[in-house]
């Protein structure tokens, strides 16, 4: 068996259930299969080996689901790829095989049944890799802030349930410019270079990745800036984008086998550990621009989102959006929920007139790492916190926000009942950067780290 061409990535993971990315490569068109097994730690007996069959319709690539796995259990994994000299296996016929498998031994862990556990997480976002006739150029740079949040992530204590990359993964438009990218291998090849670098790859092949998509994923701006020609390159960029990001994502609802349902009706979903739940919305491919509903979510994930914040018993709610809730961008913010004032309003007067406590918008995008508070003129009992963390890389062409940025001297919106005000409750971050989140009985914790691992600043959020 030869090694992942691409990760293997750990996805969507559970107390009893993990998903695992990996890609192989044709081999003149002979049958390919990927395979997997794994043991607990200490143990000396691999299970038997879990295969997928690889096709080029899926860029020879596929996700294997582990099951029955047990809580805040500790595991070891291996996994390959290879070409079986018979044309006529199955994925049940190569279990047989005595199959040699790559050295390298990965571990993921289970996180814990114990509702009161401390929990942690690392969020990031913009993650430029410039691109040079199809390969990485300077890929160190790209890729040097994975080395410093796997250090983090051998050491943390508790340990880190989950990478959380809220936009921005890929650079489908970075050459926009000169040459633009829009055919389908065009696009594939960018992911395969993204997610295979060497300090990523680790990461991502032992801490559970959650993904979201924002723009950049299809074009800048979009879909404000689409033109007429578009469709082609939305149909290539959401193909790669739902084989790469959501593949391994909750967004794949589980079937009675415990096996993930290979049809993917949206790119929005949820996931919980013990009494802490997140909801990641899809900000980006349901909008509707149009002057008389305008929405940045669709109308039936906008009531998914509602209902779950009413009716959710979990102790801590986090939005994941891929674009700032709060605050407004004085210029260049039509692009986030600063255009959608009426629907932003909506969900904050949910939370308000239903008293949801513990409330927290995760986002990025801006280039610039914060938190922020936002309270009610009329209402003490209201509190909303976002916590924005960007970018895991910039560009030379695109700078940092700074407090500047943003519209902080009047209150995100008015209402019959009461202003809605915020306040800064951090410093605005202006440098490459991730965010580690430690939530515990009272508080969160926020640190903010720069590439190197060291960190900028840490701030609470007092848990009500």
């Amino acid at each position: 068996m030869l090694k992942p061409t691409v990760g293997p990535i750990i996805g969507h993971t559970t107390t009893n259930h993990a998903r695992i990315f990996l890609r192989g490569e044709l081999q003149n068109n002979a049958l390919v299969f990927a395979g997997i097994r794994y043991r607990r730690l200490g143990d000396e007996r691999w299970s038997k080996g879990t295969f997928a069959k690889l096709t080029p319709l899926r860029d020879m690539a596929d996700v294997i689901a582990l099951n029955d796995l047990a809580a805040g259990t500790e595991y070891e994994y291996q996994a390959g790829w290879f070409s079986p000299m018979s044309p006529v296996h199955t994925v049940e016929t190569v279990q047989e095989l005595p199959l040699q498998w790559p050295r390298e031994i990965y571990r993921v862990r289970t996180p814990s049944h114990t509702v009161t556990t401390p929990r942690a997480y690392i969020v990031g976002s913009c993650r430029y890799l410039r691109m040079t006739l199809g390969m990485p150029s300077a890929s160190h740079l790209g890729d040097r802030i994975f080395a410093s949040i796997t250090k983090l992530a051998q050491h943390a204590a508790p340990p880190i349930s989950a990478l959380l990359m809220t936009g921005d993964q890929v650079y489908v438009d970075d050459l926009n410019i000169i040459a633009p990218d829009r055919k389908l291998k065009e696009i594939l090849r960018k992911y395969r270079a993204a997610f295979s670098q060497p300090n990523i790859k680790t990461l991502m092949s032992s801490v559970p990745t959650y993904m979201i998509l924002d723009d950049h994923e299809i074009e800048d701006n979009w879909p404000a800036n689409k033109s007429n020609d578009d469709d082609y390159l939305y149909k290539n960029a959401i193909a790669a984008y739902e084989l790469y990001q959501a593949s391994h994502s909750p967004a794949h609802e589980f079937l009675a086998n415990w096996q993930p349902d290979q049809r993917l009706k949206r790119y929005w979903y949820q996931f919980t550990e013990g009494d802490l739940e997140w909801f990641v919305t899809d900000s980006r491919t349901r909008r509707n621009l149009s002057a008389d509903d305008r929405r940045i979510l669709d109308a039936e994930q906008e009531q998914a989102l509602c209902n779950w914040l009413i009716h959710s018993p979990a102790r801590v709610k986090f939005v994941v959006t891929s674009v700032m809730f709060y605050p407004d961008r004085k210029t260049l913010g039509d692009d986030a929920w600063k255009a959608f004032p009426e629907q932003r309003l909506r969900l904050l007067e949910t939370i308000r007139t239903h008293r949801i406590k513990n409330v927290v918008f995760i986002s990025g995008d801006v280039h610039g790492s914060l938190t922020s508070r936002l309270t009610h003129s009329d209402d003490p009992d209201f509190e909303v916190h976002t916590i924005v963390s960007s970018p895991l890389c910039n560009s030379k062409l695109l700078p940092y926000a700074k407090a500047s940025t943003f519209i902080l001297d009047q209150p995100l919106a008015r209402t019959a009942a009461g202003d809605y005000r915020h306040e800064l409750t951090s410093e605005v971050i202006s440098q490459d950067n991730f965010a580690h989140l430690i939530v515990d009985s009272e508080q969160i914790r926020v640190s903010y780290h720069d590439r190197d691992g060291n960190q900028l600043q840490s701030t609470h959020i007092k848990l009500r």
